[in-house]
């Protein structure tokens, strides 16, 4: 390495010296190297107490002196050496290091140094021999060596190249501003203006117009990864918070129960009662006024025992003569039983008014027309009347009975117009609900019967004969021909289907072609649809439960099946799983039927519960009515206005106003109207087997098993 030539320096002392060494703040280093540093051995805080207190003092002035510049200008700080002119610094900056002309000594490259830590070289030559490294002088010699030679104050050693390199005197001033905390350049002005390099104002063509990128709108995964290794901590336990301290539970011994705070926190806490305060009777030496005679005190003898006086009042001339209170131990304890064993609790009582609960419904003359009174009775079975029909227009009215009877009546007269006679007791009747076609299906037994009334014209009646004609019925398959047989029915010149089972219900289809049998005992064959045209026969369903009833959708292809406890929808033209399930929750369904809008049904059980479904809403009753006290026999809805009624073995027949708002945000409205009580209760039970409404007046008919059919009107 080439030397800076230097005018010769006047000898200073060695504890001078040592003092200039502090300026470079050596208690940072120590005498072995660290990779990637420039160290000397002579830097070590060790050396500094070697000197004598008296040294110390004379060398202050030198560094004093070194460093006053510093303080007056940033810019003199290049002054450092005393004893320097302006020849020697101008031969320093003329002279150029030799470190740029020399080429590194280190071959191995840049790798860390600590792996060359315990060898005795450091890299391979071009030739692959080794490098070996020089030999470090220990402390004693750098020491001696900085004695005799001033020079080695600023030289240190570079671990890289292995070799000690002379910090020039520019490098010097960059450690001592960098000691100090300022810039290493006395150029650099760390307070400069700012200077905006970009326009505010709207520029046409913005420096950028890439849209955001899409990490700055996405949480970021490593803070996630970070959170979630803290939450493993936590749930390790390796990371434990701080326990709240505990609030010491302090409170008042004496004080009164107003003025506790932590008793008062508590909303059921109820003071416990205080005793009364002593008065002047259970005084010691009361005055005379207050002690009873002789006569008072045997009248208090003859008095009830919760009346008695607990105390009569005596007098002591003094505290001494007080003998001991007999009861003190017993009322003690009693009083310590009334406070442990009697809990006190408040009860909030609120005052309301019992009539404000009841729910506000429209005055029932505000919902007239509805049927209130007998106005005719139908009188000519002589068994129980199990089942009613009327046609499309109103006019006439079928009936069924035990007897085995089915009987026409005018319905505004009362007269009977027909009467077939059956060998079974007629279990269901069902007027075909087209205008034209006045035919009648009559359930009894395991038997179907389709007559014909007579009732329309002579044209009607030839479409008729020839609909009720058998003539050649296709054979059907070996499945449906187990559950039904058409048949002609030679002695009313009907059709005759006979099923493997009792039919219980007849429901017809909206277009008056299709009919619906039930057969309860049936189960999962219980269920059949006829079509009256072609004599066929299909079980579209597979039925799960015993079937009660079935009913056609009013508008659509559904078909509501009813078991005991739940109602089914299936889609006619989709044989498959049902649509929807309606949940009743009742023990035993008995009847069904459908409003005319299609989307509202009521559901009647045998333990006097009537359910109201909302299909729109939920498959759990929207309104659950508890009218009867006994089983439900049957349910309707009217077909125009809105009412629907319901029939019970009580022998009594609730009329109820049901209306169905187009508006979905708004519930239906149920609102109970009458009570209808004319049928007698007969000495074998049954009560009012049968409901119908009728088609175009707000009139009810009901069948009982008093053997009469009777019509209430408004």
């Amino acid at each position: 390495m080439i030397q800076t030539k230097r005018k010769r320096v006047p000898v200073r002392s060695l504890k001078e010296e040592e003092d200039d060494l502090l300026l470079l703040d050596s208690n940072d280093y120590d005498g072995d190297s660290l990779s990637g540093s420039l160290h000397s051995d002579i830097f070590d805080p060790e050396d500094d107490g070697s000197s004598e207190d008296g040294e110390r003092e004379s060398s202050e002035d030198e560094v004093d002196g070194l460093e006053g510049s510093d303080d007056n200008d940033d810019g003199d700080e290049s002054e450092l050496v005393d004893g320097s002119d302006q020849g020697s610094e101008q031969q320093d900056e003329e002279s150029d290091s030799s470190e740029d002309e020399v080429a590194p000594r280190n071959t191995v490259g840049d790798i860390p140094l600590d792996w060359y830590k315990d060898e005795k070289h450091i890299g391979y030559d071009i030739t692959g021999k080794m490098i070996t490294k020089k030999e470090k002088p220990d402390k004693l010699e750098s020491f001696l060596a900085t004695s005799d030679d001033y020079k080695n104050l600023y030289k240190i050693y570079d671990e890289y190249n292995d070799e000690k390199v002379e910090l020039t005197k520019k490098e010097i001033m960059f450690i001592h501003r960098m000691l100090k905390g300022k810039a290493p350049h006395a150029d650099f002005d760390p307070h400069a203006p700012y200077v905006d390099w970009f326009i505010c104002d709207d520029a046409r063509h913005p420096l950028s117009s890439a849209p955001e990128p899409k990490r700055r709108f996405l949480p970021s995964k490593s803070e996630a990864k970070m959170v979630a290794k803290l939450v493993r901590a936590i749930r390790k336990g390796l990371i434990k918070f701080d326990k709240p301290e505990e609030e010491l539970n302090l409170y008042l011994l004496w004080a009164g129960d107003s003025t506790s705070d932590q008793k008062s926190k508590q909303l059921t806490y109820i003071p416990p009662p205080k005793r009364k305060l002593p008065g002047h009777e259970e005084s010691y030496n009361p005055c005379l006024e207050f002690i009873p005679t002789e006569e008072e005190k045997a009248s208090y003898k003859l008095m009830p025992e919760e009346d008695q006086p607990k105390l009569i009042p005596q007098r002591f001339t003094t505290l001494r003569s007080i003998p001991a209170y007999v009861n003190a131990l017993k009322e003690s304890f009693d009083r310590c039983l009334d406070l442990y064993l009697c809990p006190r609790v408040r009860k909030k009582r609120i005052n309301i008014d019992p009539e404000s609960l009841k729910p506000k419904l429209p005055s029932r003359n505000d919902l007239r027309p509805y049927p209130d009174s007998c106005y005719l009775e139908y009188k000519g079975h002589t068994g129980k009347v199990t089942t009613i029909s009327t046609d499309y227009y109103g006019q006439w009215i079928a009936s069924g009975s035990t007897d085995g009877s089915v009987r026409i009546w005018e319905v505004e007269t009362g007269r009977c117009l027909k009467i077939w006679q059956f060998d079974e007791a007629i279990k269901c009747v069902a007027w075909n609900p087209l205008s034209g076609l006045s035919i009648l299906a009559v359930a009894m037994g395991r038997d179907l019967v389709i007559l014909n009334t007579e009732l329309d014209t002579d044209e009607e009646q030839e479409y008729i004969k020839e609909l009720l004609h058998l003539g050649n019925v296709i054979e059907p398959n070996a499945s449906v021909a187990a559950i039904a047989r058409w048949l002609p029915d030679e002695k009313y010149g009907g059709i005759m289907i006979r099923h493997f089972k009792n039919v219980s219900s007849i429901d017809w289809h909206r277009k008056g072609d299709y009919l619906s049998t039930v057969m309860a005992s049936g189960e999962t064959r219980g269920v059949v649809i006829h079509q009256i045209s072609k004599k066929l026969t299909q079980k579209p369903f597979k039925i799960r439960g015993l079937p009660v009833t079935a009913v056609f959708h009013p508008s659509r292809s559904y078909l509501f099946i009813a078991t005991r406890k739940n109602v089914r929808v299936y889609n006619l033209l989709k044989v498959d799983e049902p649509v929807k399930k309606l949940e009743t929750g009742m023990r035993e369904i008995s009847s069904l039927a459908i409003h005319p809008g299609g989307d509202n049904l009521i559901v009647g059980s045998k333990e006097g519960k009537m359910c109201w479904f909302d299909m729109d809403l939920s498959s759990k009753p929207y309104k659950t009515l508890k009218n009867h006290p006994k089983d439900i026999t049957n349910v309707e809805f009217h077909r125009s206005y809105p009412l629907f009624a319901s029939s019970s073995e009580d022998s009594t027949a609730y009329v109820f106003h049901g209306k169905v708002y187009n508006d979905l945000n708004e519930n239906p409205l149920i609102v109970p109207l009458e009570i209808l009580r004319s049928h007698s209760t007969s000495s074998n039970g049954g009560g009012v087997l049968d409901c119908k409404f009728h088609p175009r007046q707000p009139w009810l008919f009901t069948a009982g098993a008093d053997s009469n059919i009777k019509l209430y009107c408004h």
